[in-house]
């Protein structure tokens, strides 16, 4: 099944009144949503009560909720230390996630730092499976997805071909594209049908169909400049991309089920159900 929904709740959500999260999956329903992706950005701070709640409110309304991790992780460290700690901000989101309900978490892999990228890059790879390692040995479930996401900043590691080499590492990550960092980081190279085809058609030549045909997608329009993503904007924007629906047709071209959440600003759900009236297939 496509899945599409909204990474946190939209102004409308707050201004017609409602105040918590558990109460996001009747609302998404009306709708016609059926994903939600619940940030810890900032840190894994949730309450077994407030887990069960939202867990029971998505399953009772057929919404399937994802989770980003802390947004500071970062996999090409030269500090073992920090590494540390950046596999336990994972291991503490794939715990609440499993709490919620979820099977999708979404992490930044890295940046360079004072590192040249090649050196980077290979850090990270080192990294990330040294964190697979970790969680298989230390998790007491296995039934999860971590997607590693391309980022929209020019010293953020995170190319599409980066991601994919980082998904050959375990059988658990599967691609994060963001569609507007990918779009910044090439500074507006997303216009066409043909450039969403030649991602996929890679995507799916170097990980095969299972992890091709179920990528993460994250989804707005992004403002960029000289060194890349600058902020998130709504699909009112006519100057910024990219655009969903070239890819919208290779998804249901290609038969595709991926998870896709929009991020614009303030008004996620509601160009969330525009990108959902873009398919044909749902």
């Amino acid at each position: 099944m496509l899945r599409i929904g909204p990474s946190g709740n939209s102004k409308s959500f707050y201004d017609e009144g409602y105040k918590h999260t558990y109460e996001a999956p009747e609302w998404l329903s009306a709708r016609g949503l059926n994903a939600y992706e619940y940030s810890f950005g900032r840190g894994v701070s949730l309450s077994g009560d407030t887990a069960k709640k939202i867990n029971q409110k998505m399953k009772e309304y057929g919404i399937e909720i994802s989770v980003h991790a802390p947004y500071y992780t970062n996999f090409a460290n030269p500090d073992p230390e920090m590494i540390r700690k950046s596999i336990g901000y994972i291991h503490q989101s794939l715990t609440a996630l499993k709490a919620l309900g979820g099977k999708r978490a979404v992490f930044h892999p890295a940046t360079c730092g004072k590192m040249q990228r090649a050196d980077a890059v290979d850090l990270a790879e080192k990294n990330i499976a040294l964190m697979m390692e970790t969680l298989n040995s230390t998790l007491d479930f296995d039934d999860y997805i971590l997607c590693p996401e391309t980022m929209g900043k020019l010293q953020q590691i995170g190319t599409v071909e980066e991601i994919v080499r980082f998904c050959k590492l375990d059988k658990h990550l599967y691609p994060c594209y963001d569609f507007g960092h990918i779009n910044s980081y090439m500074r507006g190279g997303l216009n066409s049908e043909d450039d969403y085809r030649k991602i996929i058609d890679y995507t799916f030549s170097e990980l095969g169909e299972e992890k091709a045909k179920n990528i993460h997608i994250h989804f707005s329009k992004i403002q960029y400049g000289a060194s890349g993503e600058i902020r998130h904007l709504t699909f009112e924007d006519t100057e910024y991309g990219p655009l969903y629906e070239p890819l919208a047709k290779i998804i249901d071209e290609y038969r595709m089920t991926p998870f896709v959440v929009c991020e614009s600003k303030e008004t996620m759900a509601e160009d969330a159900l525009f990108m959902k009236n873009c398919h044909k297939i749902v």
